[in-house]
């Protein structure tokens, strides 16, 4: 399924090169994917390939993301940078070194507005439950992040944040979507299913922009550079996810447009969507990526997706000409 110069692979099977295209064969045959305009593969399912593909598909300017069983991402493989900047990587690590904190409260600043906004919804239609949260994201986060605190304490703050999000819920979404706790490796029940699939999705995206911008993935802010991933788009995907995962997963949630029994496997606890459900909350999530509005910065129309890419612009020009760095706040959107 082609959204947007994207590709999904939802079955196992076997990716080549076939002339100009990519042959994708199964049980059921063989499909061809032209490569022209085609920018990001995703493979949901066991697939093999060899060197050559890859080859192919770097010359191509290709990337490819891989999901586990679970939905969960496991890697990608994406062409020899072209955009490396010497100069630009040491700005970057000095600005680890002396604006790291200053970069890190603006990413959860920007995490806690965007959450309001989102709730904000729901507590102008009724849910007036949500007030005592909202209050909190509105004065206490800031209050916080406004005092003289260590990289752990604001990842305390962020965290405290992501919980309270959570267990709001129960004021908003039907009772078999409601989340007791956070689990990850695996999902234990369908909204962790959901959040852990949307989140990686959002992951991978943030790594396709920054791949086309000059930062190095590797020097992070608010994640630790030694995580052994790429901590820059886990930094500047946070603020966005309240914005496209999650109010993918609210419009589809509350529309029964994916409900447990349709669109979970029953044989794993409904805690891994069907590739029926996938398909659905993929179509949604790359619509809601791909909406466009009118960018308060740009004054142009764009995209949540260049939107992500806009903001990594941003921290060139935190790190080369000292700008203040404000993560994109939903609103601001007009």
């Amino acid at each position: 399924m082609a959204q947007n110069h994207t590709q999904y692979i939802f079955s196992m099977g076997t990716l080549s090169r076939k002339d100009d295209s990519i042959a994708f064969k199964n049980t059921k045959g063989s499909n061809y994917i032209p490569v022209e305009d085609l920018k990001e593969l995703y493979c949901l399912a066991e697939v093999s390939l060899n060197s050559k593909f890859l080859d192919f598909i770097a010359k191509a300017g290709i990337t490819i993301h891989f999901f586990n069983y679970y939905g969960n991402y496991s890697g990608s493989f994406y062409p020899k940078e072209q955009l490396i900047s010497g100069d630009l990587t040491i700005k970057q690590s000095l600005a680890h070194i002396d604006k790291r904190l200053i970069i890190a409260k603006a990413i959860v600043q920007g995490i806690a507005d965007n959450i309001y906004e989102t709730l904000y919804h729901y507590y102008r239609h009724g849910k007036k439950d949500l007030k005592p949260l909202l209050d909190w994201l509105k004065k206490d986060v800031a209050e916080y992040l406004a005092k003289d605190i260590n990289i752990k304490q604001i990842l305390w703050i962020e965290g405290q944040i992501w919980l309270k999000f959570y267990n709001s819920f129960k004021h908003f979404l039907p009772d078999d979507f409601i989340i007791n706790k956070r689990v990850k490796r695996p999902p234990d029940n369908p909204m962790n299913a959901l959040i852990s699939f949307g989140n990686s999705l959002l992951y991978t995206k943030t790594i396709s922009a920054i791949y086309h911008t000059h930062l190095n993935q590797s020097i992070a802010f608010l994640h630790s550079p030694q995580e052994g991933r790429f901590s820059l788009s886990l930094d500047l995907c946070e603020v966005f996810k309240p914005i496209i995962v999650f109010k993918t997963i609210f419009d589809l949630v509350n529309n029964k447009k994916l409900q447990v029994v349709k669109h979970f496997d029953k044989s794993l606890n409904y805690a891994l969507l069907n590739e029926t459900g996938k398909k659905i909350f993929i179509e949604a999530f790359e619509t809601r990526l791909n909406e466009s509005f009118m960018h308060p910065n740009l004054k142009r129309k764009t995209t949540y997706k260049s939107a992500l890419k806009y903001d990594g612009y941003k921290l060139i020009k935190c790190f080369v000409e000292d700008k203040e760095f404000i993560p994109f706040k939903l609103k601001d959107k007009c």
